[in-house]
C-alpha cells in the first residue's frame, strides 16, 4: 500500500492530481469510473471514503453531488464560514469564543502562506517569480471557500492546487498548535534559557553580553573545505583583503567557567518557527508533529578545539548536578575525529559535529557542538555547507516537487536543484571584505 497520509492529496502523480478541469458531479461518469479505479490500483479506497467523509461533515451535506449545488448559493456559503471554522478549531481544541476561535483558524491559514513564503525568500528566491501565490487564494483563510474553490471550473488549475495545498498546511498547521499548547513550548523556551543564565553561563558577566571576534579562514580549493582557522579581533579583521579561499566569519562569544579559567564559546539558540515544523512533517511524510518533531529545542555552540568541546559537555553535566537534576543523553553522535556521519536525506557523511539530545529538567534539547574548524566546514565546505543541506534535502525528500508540481509550475526539478546548488556555491564562494 502506497503512502496513505493527508500529504498524498498534493501529488500530481497520483489519483487526487488537480486535473485541467475539476471532476466532473455525476457519479457513473467515465472518468469518475477511472478515478475509482485508480484508487483500488493504489489502495488509497479508505483514504478517499475517509477524506469524502470529512469533506461533507464540514460542508453539512449528504453526498459529494450536494457540494456542487453549494458552490452557486451565495447566502450557504457565507454561513459554511463560522461553520467550518468552528469545527475545525474544536477538532484542535482551540478555546476561546467563536470569534477567538475563527481567528486561530485564520493564523493557521497565515502559517500556511508563510510556508510557501518562507522558501521563496530562502531556498528558491532565485525562481521568487515561478511560485508566487495566486492573489484569490493568498487572501482567502475560509477553508470552506478553499473546499468549493477545488471545484470551481472558474479557477485555473493552479489556483485549483494551491486552494488544496493550503488546506493541506492548514491543517499541519492546526496540528503542530495543538502539540505546542500541549507542550507547553512558550514556557519550556524560557525556562531553557533560565536554566542556561543560571547554570551554565558565566555568572559574572551579564546576560547578553557577547565578545566578538573573528574567525579567518583559509580554504583548499579543491573542496573549499577549512586548511586552517584561527581567532583574530574585529580590528585585526578591519585590515584583511578579500582573498579567494579566504573567509571572515563573526561570532559573538559567550563564556563558560572550567578548572582552568574561562573558555569562549559561541551559542545559537535555535527553536524551531511554525514554518520549520510544518516543512519538517513534510520531509517526514507524517501527520503526527509528536513524532516527526523531535527536536523543537536546540543549542548550538562552537568552541576552539575538540579538548574544549569535551570540557563543555563535563561542564554542561555538572550544572545539571548542580541544579538537582540528571542529565541523560540520547541518540549521541561524535563524528569530530573522524567517521562517517549518518544524517537525514541530503545530508554528508563528511559532517563533523558532536550532537545529542540531553533529556533535563523536563526537557529534551538537542545539542550540536563544533569546533572553529568543524564550524566553518558546516557553512562552507562543499558537499557539507548547511546551506546547500537545506537545498538538498527539500529537493531529495520529495517537498519542493510535492509543493510546486512541475506541470503546474513549469520547473524542472532535477535541472532546478542543481542550479541552485550551483548558485549556492558561486554566492559561498565569491570573495567578500567586512560589511
Amino acid at each position: 500500500m502506497k503512502d496513505a497520509s493527508i500529504m498524498t492529496l498534493l501529488r500530481q502523480d497520483g489519483p487526487f492530481a488537480t486535473g485541467d478541469a475539476p471532476p466532473a458531479p455525476a457519479a457513473f461518469s467515465r472518468e469518475a469510473k477511472e478515478f475509482a479505479a485508480r484508487l483500488r490500483s493504489e489502495g488509497l479506497i479508505t483514504r478517499y471514503r475517509v477524506l469524502r467523509d470529512q469533506i461533507c461533515s464540514l460542508l453539512g451535506t449528504e453526498n459529494i453531488a450536494d457540494i456542487h449545488r453549494i458552490r452557486k448559493d451565495p447566502e450557504v456559503r457565507e454561513r459554511l464560514e463560522k461553520r467550518t471554522c468552528l469545527m475545525l478549531g474544536n477538532m484542535f481544541g482551540f478555546k476561546g469564543r467563536d470569534r477567538e476561535i475563527i481567528a486561530q483558524i485564520k493564523g493557521c491559514s497565515a502559517t500556511a502562506d508563510s510556508v510557501i513564503r518562507f522558501l521563496k525568500s530562502t531556498v528558491m528566491r532565485a525562481h521568487a517569480s515561478h511560485i508566487e501565490i495566486t492573489n484569490e487564494i493568498d487572501v482567502t483563510s475560509n477553508p470552506a471557500e478553499l473546499l468549493l474553490i477545488n471545484i470551481d471550473p472558474r479557477y485555473h488549475k493552479k489556483a485549483r492546487f494551491e486552494a488544496k495545498r493550503k488546506l493541506v498546511l492548514m491543517l499541519l498547521a492546526g496540528a503542530i498548535e495543538q502539540r505546542e499548547r500541549e507542550t507547553g513550548i512558550e514556557k519550556r523556551f524560557a525556562d531553557f534559557l533560565d536554566f542556561l543564565n543560571d547554570n551554565v553561563w558565566n555568572p559574572e558577566v551579564k546576560i547578553g553580553d557577547l565578545d566578538l571576534v573573528y574567525l579567518l579562514s583559509e580554504h583548499n580549493p579543491d573542496d573549499y573545505g577549512c586548511r586552517a582557522v584561527r581567532v583574530i579581533s574585529p580590528d585585526e579583521a578591519a585590515a584583511v583583503s578579500p582573498e579567494a579561499n579566504r573567509k571572515l566569519t563573526l561570532v559573538k562569544r559567550r563564556r563558560f567557567t572550567s578548572p582552568t579559567g574561562d573558555i569562549p564559546i559561541y551559542v545559537s539558540i535555535r527553536r524551531k518557527g511554525a514554518e520549520a515544523k510544518v516543512l519538517k512533517l513534510l520531509r517526514k511524510g507524517r501527520e503526527n508533529p509528536a513524532i516527526a518533531v523531535d527536536d523543537e529545542l536546540g543549542l548550538m555552540g562552537v568552541v576552539d578545539s575538540i579538548s574544549e568541546v569535551k570540557m563543555f559537555q563535563k561542564h554542561l553535566a555538572a550544572c545539571t548536578a548542580r541544579a538537582k537534576t540528571f542529565m541523560g543523553l540520547e541518540d549521541l553522535s561524535d563524528t569530530l575525529a573522524g567517521g562517517g556521519y549518518r544524517g537525514n536525506t541530503g545530508s554528508s557523511g563528511s559532517t563533523a559535529m558532536l550532537k545529542f539530545f540531553a533529556r533535563m529538567e523536563g526537557m529534551r534539547v538537542e545539542f550540536i557542538i563544533h569546533t572553529n574548524k568543524s564550524y566553518i566546514d558546516y557553512i562552507y565546505r562543499r558537499g557539507v555547507a548547511h546551506e546547500e543541506y537545506e537545498i538538498k534535502r527539500l529537493f531529495d525528500t520529495g517537498v519542493i516537487p510535492l509543493l510546486f508540481p512541475g506541470d503546474i509550475y513549469r520547473l524542472d526539478h532535477d535541472r532546478l536543484r542543481d542550479d541552485l546548488l550551483r548558485e549556492c556555491r558561486n554566492r559561498i564562494e565569491t570573495p567578500m571584505a567586512l560589511p
